[in-house]
């Protein structure tokens, strides 16, 4: 999820350099949600992990 939200962010990049706000704010936006969404899932994973290895 990470490594999506990185690519995203490096076209937000390169297209904010060219010149293209839509695109750029586009994938900026969908890079922030990608990143949202992997923290998200990264806790969850750990709470889990975790009160599965207590049992």
């Amino acid at each position: 999820m990470f490594q999506w939200a990185i690519i995203f962010f490096i076209i937000a990049i390169i297209a904010a350099v060219f010149g293209f706000g839509g695109i750029a704010g586009d994938a900026a936006y969908i890079a922030k949600i990608l990143a949202v969404i992997g923290l998200i899932l990264a806790v969850l994973s750990i709470v889990f992990y975790g009160r599965r290895r207590r049992l």
